[in-house]
């Protein structure tokens, strides 16, 4: 074998422990920080930061296109698959105001802010500056309120920010670079280029979804459509780029259809997809985070300022710029939310939202691949990196110990929503039963062969009983009644986990083969999802 296929080999090698590691380190350090009750992205920010400066540790850096297709399309896919298409129709307007509008601004305050003070920054490599730190990742910041427990408009709203964001922030930076470089771009006007991006972008992902909902009604089987799934954030991302439309709105578009058609899918698809994508948010979200950590010594052992002082000033008003702007932006969108508040269809947001969500800007994934993207021949380019990188970990260092204190602060909570969301349970309940009734009718009407009127009488009053058993349950708020609930539920894991070990303990003595133990251990894990899900 030739000595540069064999460097090449061990090259390769070298990169592929390097990812294991980290991917295992990022794991291990979110599970402890989870079991301590901290913010994992915090906890393995900071110690892999400390971990790049370990001495002679070499660099793991990877391709910035390699990040934003391979790393971001299953994190926008999963979240628009979990996302209501409604409730993002219905919050449009702030969504767009926050995903297009405060990136626009972001853009253009940092990047005078970079051009003022950057020492030989010129305005349009500030601009690049301003697209790559404009967009938040909501990934810590969406996990806290739902921990919280925020009210569903604003997660609604945060939730359709973050997928729409990064594909304005994207363009913008293309268009910024172009003008660097001198490279063209499909349309030179920035607006029809990015009319463009957004609604090809939209097309072929929702085409794509449609024939991959198509494919999937055909196939009936819930491995293989499950792994369908696993490649259409990819495909769609892809094929959106290769046309210069935007691949994330591809992306998006696509997790929408698919998780609007997901009612059709069969109950076994459900319950794999929804575990499979669960698996690989923690395991990107985690990555995500050491990977930023990682580049912190290696992003500034590059810069070589004349003076370090300077940089760091220049870093601590970019780094103010990011975190001031964000509130301004809703401080005046309030403001004229509540001027116009008697012209409005829907009630206005309540300042609570105003403020939660102007806190809510940690950037991220999308930041540093697009830092690491900027081309060699864009001027200042190491600082430009530097920046980003002081601009990604800052924010979530600063925002991120501080959100939840914030929110508990404010006490948000929605009591109209509370008593909506148990209206919409009893009314789904009654809908599933009335369904339940109406294939009973019919089966009394056009009785199956071998299934005689009492065993049709037997099924019907268990669905009852077993329906007004929940009701009852859950309509009870009395505290014995929820205290018996508990107590039942222990009892029967406790059985469950007995009846498992009782089954390997038979295995391991020679009484029954692993085939059978594995039959019915899967019984008992659907015994189990069935009851406590």
């Amino acid at each position: 074998m030739p000595l540069s296929s064999r460097t090449c080999d061990r090259t390769g090698e070298v990169r592929a422990i390097q990812l294991l590691l980290v991917v295992v380190g990022a794991i291990v350090v979110t599970a402890i920080a989870h079991r301590r009750g901290m913010q994992p992205s915090l906890v393995v920010v900071v110690l892999a930061a400390a971990v790049s400066f370990i001495p002679g540790l070499p660099r793991f850096e990877l391709e910035p296109e390699l990040i934003l297709s391979v790393v971001l399309p299953p994190l926008l896919y999963s979240a628009a698959l979990n996302f209501s298409f409604p409730a993002f129709t219905r919050n449009l307007r702030p969504i767009l105001a926050l995903g297009v509008g405060m990136v626009v601004v972001s853009t253009l305050v940092t990047g005078a802010v970079g051009w003022w003070i950057v020492p030989g920054l010129a305005l349009v490599p500030a601009l690049i500056l301003g697209a790559v730190v404009a967009p938040p990742d909501a990934v810590a910041g969406l996990a806290v309120g739902r921990e919280l427990g925020l009210p569903k408009r604003l997660m609604a709203i945060l939730t359709g920010e973050s997928l729409v964001n990064d594909a304005a922030a994207l363009t913008i930076f293309t268009l910024t670079v172009a003008a660097v470089t001198g490279d063209h771009t499909l349309f030179e006007n920035p607006i029809v280029l990015f009319v463009y991006s957004a609604v090809v972008g939209s097309v072929i992902g929702f085409v794509l979804g449609l024939i991959v909902h198509w494919t999937r009604m055909r196939v009936k089987d819930s491995g293989l459509e499950t792994a369908l799934g696993l490649v259409v954030p990819f495909a769609a991302y892809l094929l959106a780029e290769e046309i210069h439309a935007s691949g994330v709105l591809a992306v998006v578009m696509a997790g929408f259809v698919l998780g609007h058609k997901n009612t059709e899918a069969g109950f076994g698809t459900r319950l794999q997809a929804k575990q499979v994508w669960s698996t690989l948010d923690v395991l990107l979200e985690a990555f995500v985070f050491a990977y930023m950590g990682l580049q912190c010594r290696f992003v500034f052992a590059e810069l070589h300022p004349e003076n370090w002082a300077e940089f760091a000033l220049a870093a601590l008003a970019i780094l103010l710029t990011v975190l001031i702007v964000r509130p301004l932006w809703m401080a005046v969108a309030y403001g004229r939310n509540w001027l116009t508040r008697k012209l409005r269809k829907r009630e206005p947001l309540p300042w609570k939202y105003f403020a939660v969500i102007s806190w809510m800007g940690m950037r991220g994934v999308v930041t540093l691949a697009a830092a690491a993207g900027v081309p060699e021949s864009v001027p200042e380019r190491g600082a430009i990196q530097a920046l980003a990188f002081v601009v990604a970990v800052g924010t979530l260092l600063i925002q991120g110990p501080t959100l939840p204190f914030l929110i508990r602060k404010l006490n948000i909570t929605d009591p109209a929503e509370q008593a909506e969301e148990e209206g919409a349970n009893r009314k789904a309940r009654e809908i599933s039963m009335n369904a339940v009734k109406a294939t009973m009718i019919d089966l009394y009407n056009q009785p199956h062969p071998g299934i005689s009127p009492e065993m049709l009488e037997k099924l019907k009053d268990r669905y009852v009983a077993a329906a007004q058993a929940r009701r009852a349950m859950d309509d009870d708020m009395d505290s014995r009644v929820r205290s018996l609930r508990e107590l039942t539920v222990s009892v029967r894991r406790a059985m469950l986990a007995a009846q498992r070990r009782a089954l390997a303990k038979a295995r391991d003595d020679g009484d029954l083969d692993d085939e059978t133990v594995r039959r019915e251990l899967d019984r008992l894990d659907y015994e189990e999802a069935a009851a406590f899900s």
